[in-house]
C-alpha cells in the first residue's frame, strides 16, 4: 500500500510529542545502547503546545510565544535566530515565511535553504547582521551549525512543520533524506538544548 493511499482514507492526526520521541527510539533503537537512547529522550516539558490542526502559521506561533515583541527587541546576538522554523524545502520555507507575516511584526527573516541560495551567503549575512526568525531545511541548517555559521545558543524555539503534506500527501518526516536530516539535526545539537531547557520544541 502506498502511504497516500492510507492517508487519503485517513483524517490527519495532528503530530503529539509522542511521535518525535517514537521516530527517534525507532531510528536509534538497534544501535545505540539504553543509556545512550536516554540522552535522547525529551520530556513533555520540553515541548510546546502542539498544533492542533486549526491553526494558521501566525495563530499558532502567536499562542506559543505570546511575548514576541519583547524577545525580538532584547535579541541582538549575531549568527543565530530566536526561532528556528525547519520544513521540508525551500518552496514550503517561502511559503511559512508568507504565512507569518500577522505574527513577526518588524522582524528579520532569513532563509535557511540550499536552493539558489549559497551557503557562504547565509554565513556573511549571519555574521553581519542581527536575524530573529530562520525558516529553512534541516541539511542546509545543519551545514550552517557545523561551519560555525549559525550558533543556537541563544534560540529559544525549534519549530518543526511536522503536519503539512506535500502533493503526494508525505509530512517531511515521510521522506527518507529529509526524516534523516532532520534527526541528525536534532541529535547534533537541539536535543542536547532542549534537555537544557535553553529551546523549546514545537510541532506545527
Amino acid at each position: 500500500k502506498k502511504i497516500s493511499d492510507i492517508l487519503e482514507k485517513s483524517a490527519p492526526k495532528p503530530g503529539v510529542p509522542a511521535d518525535l520521541q517514537n521516530l527517534l527510539s525507532q531510528h536509534f533503537g538497534e544501535n545505540r545502547s539504553v543509556i545512550e537512547l536516554e540522552e535522547l529522550k525529551l520530556s513533555d516539558s520540553c515541548f510546546l503546545p502542539a498544533n492542533d490542526l486549526t491553526h494558521s502559521f501566525s495563530s499558532y506561533l502567536k499562542e506559543i510565544c505570546p511575548k514576541w515583541a519583547k524577545l525580538r527587541k532584547n535579541h541582538k546576538e549575531k549568527k543565530s535566530v530566536v526561532m528556528l522554523v525547519i520544513c521540508s524545502s525551500a518552496l514550503r520555507s517561502l511559503e511559512l515565511i508568507k504565512s507569518m507575516t500577522a505574527f513577526k511584526g518588524d522582524c528579520r527573516v532569513l532563509k535557511l535553504f540550499a536552493k539558489h541560495i549559497k551557503i557562504q551567503e547565509q554565513i556573511n549575512m549571519l555574521e553581519k547582521g542581527v536575524f530573529h526568525i530562520g525558516v529553512g531545511t534541516p541539511g542546509r541548517v545543519k551545514a550552517l551549525v557545523e561551519q560555525d555559521g549559525l550558533c543556537l545558543n541563544s534560540t529559544k524555539y525549534v519549530i518543526l512543520d511536522w503536519n503539512w503534506r506535500d502533493q503526494k500527501l508525505r509530512r517531511m518526516m515521510d521522506i527518507p533524506e529529509i526524516k534523516k536530516e532532520t534527526i541528525d539535526l536534532l541529535e547534533m545539537c537541539i536535543i542536547k538544548l532542549c534537555r537544557e531547557g535553553s529551546v523549546k520544541l514545537g510541532l506545527f
